[in-house]
């Protein structure tokens, strides 16, 4: 018996650490903050290992989280030392992205595990259109808007970032080469709004869990530091190599792969719902 839990254990460690050096790499090579990666493993993960389905995607969305607030930190560094980060953007999305995180923790904290899920398929399915369908000569203007619509944009990203454990990298690197930047330029910018939505929604969700029943030993709230001690460093060390390739490879190819990938996991996890 004790053969099968150290089994089981090993098991769990390695498929948690292949997860962080999977969503690091992401999270550089397209400024998002890998949580189409981590949450699909983790919610796995907890499921086999028999975590309340009362807590389940939150805790998995929470963890996932806080893992990315360290990788999102690599990621944005790696990329402003390329000269990548539009520091104008960040300024002017970032008050309304911060907004957006708070009513996003807000919104979670009222909500069951289902709502999320369904904030996770509807996304991802519509990302997976974008990115395999998408064009990159596609425009809606030559420079970025402004006015009060811009904020709204900023408080929905945050909003939605928050909800589906992700960076936000995508909802700004879309804005902006719709509006003409350069593909890398809007990588870069994207990176730096992960941490200003990952922190404190991590944050968020630990205030959100705290002395919630069916939360596992070793979390705070709906983070599990167990899940997020393993993840990170691996995530961490995984992000610089996803900023180089970047740089360096045809795009197309993996916007594409990525677009399948985010469909196979909306699909999962809509048969989770309806099934």
């Amino acid at each position: 018996m004790a053969g099968v839990i150290s089994g089981d254990v090993a098991l769990l460690v390695v498929a948690l650490l292949l997860a962080g050096l999977a969503s690091g790499f992401v999270a550089g090579l397209l400024g998002v903050g890998g949580g189409g990666v981590i949450v699909p493993a983790l919610y796995e993960v907890f499921r086999i290992f028999g975590v309340d389905d009362g807590v389940r995607m939150h805790l998995t969305v929470g963890t996932a989280l806080a893992v990315m607030g360290a990788t999102s930190v690599r990621s944005w560094r790696a990329h402003q030392a390329r000269g990548a980060v539009d520091g104008a953007v960040l300024r002017r999305l970032g008050p309304s992205v911060l907004v957006g995180v708070v009513i996003g923790v807000l919104v979670a904290r009222a909500s069951g595990g289902d709502v999320l899920k369904w904030v996770l398929v509807t996304f991802n399915l519509l990302m997976a259109a974008k990115l395999i369908f998408g064009r990159q000569h596609w425009r809606l203007g030559s420079d970025m808007p402004r006015g009060p619509g811009v904020d709204l944009y900023g408080i929905v990203a945050g909003l939605i970032s928050t909800m589906m454990s992700i960076g936000g990298g995508i909802f700004i690197s879309m804005m902006m080469t719709l509006y003409g930047r350069p593909i890398h330029q809007a990588v870069g910018t994207a990176a730096a709004f992960g941490p200003l939505i990952t922190i404190p929604a991590a944050l968020g969700f630990a205030w959100a869990g705290w002395g919630v029943a069916g939360v596992p030993t070793g979390s705070i709230g709906y983070v599990s530091l167990l899940g997020a001690a393993i993840i990170a460093p691996a995530s961490v060390l995984a992000a610089p190599w996803g900023v180089r390739v970047s740089h360096g490879i045809a795009r197309r190819t993996l916007e594409i792969a990525f677009g399948l990938y985010m469909l196979v996991i909306g699909l999962r996890f809509l048969a989770s719902l309806v099934l």
